[in-house]
């Protein structure tokens, strides 16, 4: 056992919550909570395709990741927060989205998630990914409403961080976990429980397969949660 610096179990996510409709102009919203992380995912669609798709006969969905100037302790200008690092992290959202959309399904349209952190304490990629779904889905929902799609062409995904601290595997890392953990992982996983992507490093020091292995499996375990949290909020079964 370890202490962790809020006092959950090692495999315990932090408080999750997912209120849809939150904006009122996008054709999805969500404002995903992963503990004091909050990030607002907005879905909006366009009949506009990048050029190489052109009569190409399917869609796209594309993401785009910033962090507000007052979403950590100090302020960062909004130039700076808009650079390499979200730069990665939104091509991180787009690949894991559309890892799960039947793009010839959607027809020739693209949808721009767009994932805005509001308040950053650890895990606000996961945290985009997971919500960033949920605005996808609602988004598709909404087309099939309209009659443009006979059904949510979308399989669930969700993600999560993991990491060795104090040397032990812990699920769902904040801030200070994340700052002081051995090692830091991302895992985005389908709800059939296969992987989409792996992002790993160690600090200072390297670990075991066997740490590996046990990590893999506490992801495994958050995200089924995560996505049980999904379809909840969405109402599916």
């Amino acid at each position: 056992m370890i202490n962790r610096p809020d006092g959950r179990a090692q495999d315990a996510l932090r408080a999750v919550s997912l209120e849809r409709n939150f904006t009122k102009h996008a054709a999805g919203s969500v404002l995903v909570s992963f503990g004091d992380t909050r990030v607002l995912c907005t879905a909006s669609m366009d009949d506009r395709l990048p050029g190489w798709l052109k009569d190409s006969g399917q869609g796209w969905v594309t993401a785009e990741y910033a962090m507000l100037p007052s979403a950590t302790h100090t302020r960062t200008s909004r130039e700076q927060n808009n650079k390499g690092r979200a730069m990665e992290i939104s091509r991180l959202i787009g690949r894991s989205l559309r890892a799960v959309t039947d793009l010839k399904a959607i027809g020739p349209c693209q949808i721009t998630i767009d994932c805005d952190v509001l308040q950053a304490d650890g895990g606000t990629r996961t945290a985009a990914i997971t919500g960033g779904f949920v605005a996808l889905y609602d988004a598709l929902q909404s087309s099939v409403n309209k009659g443009f799609l006979k059904r949510v062409p979308l399989q669930p995904c969700a993600a999560v961080s993991v990491g060795i601290f104090d040397g032990a595997p812990i699920l769902d890392l904040n801030y200070d976990e994340d700052s002081r953990a051995e090692v830091d992982m991302n895992v985005v996983m389908t709800g059939a429980g296969e992987f989409i992507e792996v992002q790993g490093s160690a600090e200072g020091r390297t670990f075991p397969r066997a740490g590996l292995d046990e990590m893999l499996d506490l992801a495994t375990y958050g995200i089924q949660q995560l996505v049980a949290i999904q379809k909840e909020a969405l109402g599916l079964e």
